[in-house]
């Protein structure tokens, strides 16, 4: 476990090419979040297999099999978290794991197990950047684990110098940064509205179908701006059941333009067969809607406005986890932090990041399954009224004035004196 720029995949690609060549190894996984990351950092990166070793130790890739082979006959395999049932024949005798704590099905890693059966010494090497998520805690508390930690100061020399003034300088001492760049595995936060432990219990089993769902809808929190710097645009998709339960399907959030969360969004929604897209209009306006409709005009569109705090209308979507009615089908470990950093004091600017993907997901339950209040118009009308004549009344309360003789008193006709 290390953080970020510290070397994890040389490393890994290290390791793997030592167990190749010099201990016999000859059957071996390569398991990455997603196929894209196991070919672009596991095979074809700066770090991979491709790029380490001695020339005339180095396998030959065929993209279209999966497969690498050395010239002694060694064959490694890639493999995606996200296709868990592909582990499920081979075997194997030695497995690289790359960023297991991303891995949006742990369940893969059962399945690479009961297939690491060949060999008198099979073996598995994980590099990871931690997060606190249940399959990281196992490994850890595993006596059969060997846990090798570095941070990113300790690759400090082979860094950019504008990286590490660029990174270092924004996240250093914050949360995030004790995450990122010195590999803690942090526990949950005080006073969030989520935690972890809960979130496991409530995670849908991999071997279980999802039960029919009544309504599905794809929902956006789109960011003000599309720039590096900018927030995300929140995107999520989400469905219930006929008995009220509650479902994350997808999570697609990132940086977009405009153009781009459109076309995400909508493509989810026709992948989804989703009954609508919702999203929040405050920022964008009719832009939000005629964004979408630039892709397809024919969507079922809701249009939302944000009244309340961030805090206010999360709430009654963290009750319906806390009653058990809230299930995710798959991890989604950037989502989740957000929601275990999520406090009843959020402050953005501590946190260092805008919560959009949770605002996605309030969005969505609060269309599928927060039913509203009667009468809650007049309520929230009263509300509002009630703040502005709150504010009214403090701006037009008048200023002290002191008692004559006090030392206030006295202060006061002195300042007075001193201005004539």
């Amino acid at each position: 476990m290390a953080g970020r720029g510290f070397g994890k995949t040389r490393t890994g690609a290290e390791y793997i090419h030592d167990r190749v060549n010099r201990h016999g190894h000859r059957r071996i996984a390569l398991v990455a979040a997603t196929a894209a990351d196991a070919r672009d950092v596991m095979v074809e990166g700066e770090s991979g297999l491709l790029a380490v070793g001695h020339e005339t130790e180095r396998p030959v890739y065929e993209p279209s099999k999966r497969r690498l082979t050395w010239p002694n006959g060694a064959i490694a395999t890639t493999y995606s978290a996200d296709e868990p049932e592909r582990l499920r024949g081979p075997q194997h005798d030695l497995a690289w794991c790359d960023e297991i704590a991303t891995w949006r099905y742990p369940e893969a890693w059962d399945m690479l197990m009961f297939g690491l059966r060949l060999g008198n010494d099979p073996r598995v090497v994980v590099t990871t950047t931690p997060k606190p998520v249940k399959i990281i805690r196992e490994l850890l508390a595993d006596p059969t684990t060997v846990v090798v930690r570095g941070s990113t100061y300790a690759n400090r020399d082979n860094l950019a110098p504008a990286f590490l003034q660029q990174i270092i300088s924004k996240y250093e001492g914050t949360r995030l940064g004790r995450q990122e760049l010195d590999a803690e595995v942090l526990d949950d936060v005080p006073g969030a509205l989520w935690n972890r432990a809960r979130l496991e219990e409530l995670r849908w089993p991999a071997y279980r179908s999802v039960p029919e769902l009544v309504r599905i809808v794809v929902a956006i929190d789109p960011a003000v701006t599309s720039g590096e710097d900018s927030d995300e645009t929140g995107i999520i998709v989400a469905g219930k059941d006929a008995e009220g339960h509650g479902y994350v399907l997808d999570d697609s959030s990132g940086r977009y333009t405009p153009i781009e969360w459109a076309n995400t969004a909508i493509g989810l929604y026709r992948k989804h067969k989703a009954d609508r897209i919702v999203a929040e209009v405050n920022n964008g306006g009719d832009m939000v809607e005629a964004t979408l409709r630039m892709v397809d005009k024919n969507i079922s569109f809701k249009a939302v406005h944000a009244s309340r705090g961030k805090v206010m209308r999360a709430e009654p979507v963290a009750a319906l986890y806390e009653q058990g009615r809230m299930h995710h089908v798959g991890t989604f470990p950037t989502l989740e932090d957000q929601m275990c950093a999520f406090t009843i004091d959020l402050d953005r600017v501590a946190l260092g990041y805008s919560p959009d993907r949770v605002d996605a997901l309030v969005w969505a339950f609060s269309d599928l399954l927060v039913a509203p209040m009667p009468g809650e118009g007049i309520f929230e009308l009263y509300r509002q009224q009630a703040k502005r004549e709150a504010q009214q009344r403090e701006q037009a309360r008048p200023a002290p004035v002191p008692q004559p003789g006090s030392v206030e008193w006295f202060n006061m006709i002195n300042s007075r004196n001193t201005e004539t």
